[in-house]
């Protein structure tokens, strides 16, 4: 076995040091908001709370979680992401495969109208008429249908598309394969590593979202988990500035922020692991041989 030389000992030291400060400066962020959850209202406004609770304190935690309209928001925001998500990946997966072929003709002009939409858009008061005029409103469609393809994610497929060898759809066709059973059969068993990478991104992205619900829906039950807590923001705040002596209102406005991190956070915190493997795999490992 061959031992490292002085000058890659050092280098292996130094980026150790680099990537714990890294780690640090990553986790205090996320550690302090969930210490600010747990804390007393005390201890949160005069700024003593770090990275362990003071005054340990579930009072925010337990009026949320009694509350049925949180759980049915809740239920309403894994609905949305999950359609939302499907229909993204569709729309995506299909035009980012399309665009991969050199030889379709008017392949230029379909790329410049993608990402021409990534410069300009039609504004606030146009779109909100068209998902109206639709009859969108008050469905999920409103919320999928309007950012069903990010043009970043659909370019990064689309590269990823041009990367796979032509010698294995050929393959396919001269086995008697479709365009459709190609693309099933062939290219997406192929292309676990990107799309479960996108599968993320658009999943963190609706599930973050709240402002096209607040836009789109006038119901109450329909309105996401983001638009629930937002709502239980603002009705702190407006009792704080208010003057409220309700020690329970008080501790409520004291780390509702912070409990509203922890419970949006947390769902997508829990998948990650499941998805990440599939970043680092080697996805073309095997795949041409000779």
């Amino acid at each position: 076995m061959v031992k490292p030389s002085r000058s890659y000992r050092l280098f292996q030291g130094v980026n150790g040091v680099i990537l714990t400060l890294v780690v640090v400066v990553t986790l205090y962020p996320f550690l302090n908001i969930v210490a600010r959850s747990l804390s007393g209202e005390r201890y949160i406004r005069a700024g003593e709370v770090t990275l362990w609770p003071k005054g340990f304190n579930l009072t925010t935690y337990r009026i949320v979680f009694q509350d049925s309209v949180f759980w049915r928001s809740y239920g309403n925001t894994v609905f949305y992401t999950v359609v939302a998500t499907a229909v993204a990946m569709v729309l995506t997966t299909c035009y980012a495969y399309v665009l991969s072929k050199k030889q379709l003709k008017g392949r230029g002009v379909l790329v410049g109208i993608a990402v021409f939409t990534m410069f300009f858009t039609g504004g606030l008061i146009p779109n909100y008429v068209l998902v109206t005029s639709l009859g969108l409103k008050n469905s999920v469609w409103a919320l999928a249908l309007p950012n069903a393809i990010s043009v970043f994610n659909l370019l990064v497929m689309k590269a990823f598309f041009e990367s796979l060898p032509t010698e294995l759809e050929e393959a396919a066709q001269i086995d008697g394969l479709n365009t459709y059973g190609t693309l099933l059969r062939i290219v997406l068993p192929l292309s676990k590593a990107v799309v479960a990478t996108m599968v993320l991104f658009y999943s963190v992205s609706f599930w973050n979202s709240w402002f096209g619900a607040f836009l789109y829906m006038d119901r109450t039950d329909l309105m996401p988990v983001t638009v629930y807590l937002r709502n239980m923001i603002s009705g702190a705040t407006t009792g704080a500035n208010a003057g409220a002596v309700d020690a329970q209102l008080s501790q409520v406005g004291a780390n509702i922020q912070a409990v509203t991190i922890v419970l949006t956070a947390l769902p997508i915190i829990c998948v990650y692991p499941f998805v990440q493997r599939y970043f680092v795999s080697g996805v073309m490992l095997g795949a041409v041989k000779g």
